[in-house]
């Protein structure tokens, strides 16, 4: 395929900030931006959202893509117009923005759909994971939890039922917790304690398995973990974590301690999934270095975090290799771009997270849905 026209512009995401969208022969797709950001994050721009804008709108046309492997040719050019060491210096969000377009542009050319061109093979779809309940740095309200995300993981046998189980149990969740409004990632505001909303949840324990982003880091702070009515130590935060996972069976923790605590994480039961996310960052030195230290049995991985399509494979393909669990996720600052369930399934992840309301979030699930129906 033979790139003709390419352009990049700024739009608003969910959160009303500026990321950027790509076109690529009338093909578009735009990066999410996270607000709850580890620091080993790809920086999302070189200087600023405006110079990549600019450094896209300048980049050398035609050339051409005919594979998804063929974006190592774009990253070599990248490289070379740039004189960077590494196309991600180029930024996160601006190279997923321009691969995915890309990949979009060459889906339509050879009449495929997006996920055929890295994987015309796959099979397997990933279970999804709703953000039901929100507090942490999400949330908008005072008094709020200090974990980040409870998240729903049904048990349903299809995409389909999986979805419906989530929209069911999240409509419900409004008047059991008597919530009147919805954070930036379309998940229930509360006041409640961790603890009984764990309680809440567990009362639907037969069509779901629980789950928590406890974001350790961001209530972190001189060596303390930093609660509402409570401060734990390290050693304290490693035992509550564990009695909760005892107590309300929970499947998936991700990021139960701050991001620099390695051996902390291997302290962590792994009866359950532990999930790395600001540990690993989506780069594949951390990936390794958690591995190696019995840290995690899962990893979150998202796109917008590394910038390249060819590294994030290869990360699934690590992660393959070395039995771990995958997640790629959405980011809180979402755009209406689907691509994300397409990913899921060509590389092979075992969940996605994608949240459960909001029209950001419902256009990837229904993705999903459409894909499912698809494959049979």
């Amino acid at each position: 395929m033979l790139i003709k026209e390419l352009s990049a512009r700024i739009i608003k995401d969910s959160r009303g900030q500026d990321t950027i969208e790509v076109s690529v022969n009338g093909q578009k797709a735009s990066s999410p931006s996270g607000k709850s950001t580890g620091k080993y994050e790809t920086p999302s721009y070189y200087h600023s959202i405006h110079w990549n804008v600019h450094a896209i709108n300048s980049l050398k046309i035609p050339f051409e893509i005919n594979s998804f492997q063929d974006l190592l040719i774009l990253e070599q050019q990248i490289k070379m117009k740039f004189s960077f060491q590494d196309a991600k210096q180029f930024g996160a969000n601006a190279l997923f923005a321009l691969e995915s377009a890309i990949l979009k542009s060459l889906a339509v050319s050879q009449k495929k759909e997006l996920w055929q061109i890295i994987n015309p093979k796959a099979k397997k779809m990933p279970v999804p994971v709703g953000n039901a309940i929100g507090g942490g740095l999400h949330s908008h309200i005072p008094n709020h939890p200090a974990f980040q995300e409870f998240l729903l993981i049904p048990k349903g046998k299809s995409v389909k039922k999986n979805v419906r189980i989530m929209q069911e149990i999240y409509s419900k969740l409004k008047k059991v917790l008597k919530s009147k409004k919805i954070n930036e990632e379309g998940a229930w505001e509360t006041d409640l304690e961790e603890e009984i909303i764990l309680s809440i949840l567990e009362s639907y324990k037969d069509k779901i398995n629980l789950g928590i982003d406890v974001a350790a880091s961001s209530f972190f702070r001189s060596g303390i973990y930093h609660y509402k009515n409570k401060s734990l130590s390290r050693e304290q935060q490693i035992f509550y974590i564990n009695s909760l996972i005892k107590n309300y069976n929970i499947l998936y923790l991700e990021d139960p301690l701050q991001e620099e605590d390695f051996s902390g994480f291997s302290m962590i039961m792994k009866k359950n999934l532990v999930v790395g996310d600001d540990l690993t960052a989506s780069h594949l030195e951390r990936l390794k270095e958690a591995i190696r230290r019995n840290s995690i049995n899962a990893v979150i991985i998202k796109p917008n975090q590394n910038g390249s399509l060819i590294e994030i494979a290869e990360l699934f393909k690590f992660c393959k290799r070395n039995k771990i669990k995958t997640i790629l996720s959405h980011r809180s600052g979402e755009t209406l771009d689907s691509a994300l369930a397409d990913y899921a399934l060509a590389f092979g992840a075992d969940y996605i997270k994608t949240g459960i309301a909001t029209k950001w979030r419902e256009i990837k699930l229904k993705r999903l849905v459409e894909i499912e129906k698809e494959l049979q």
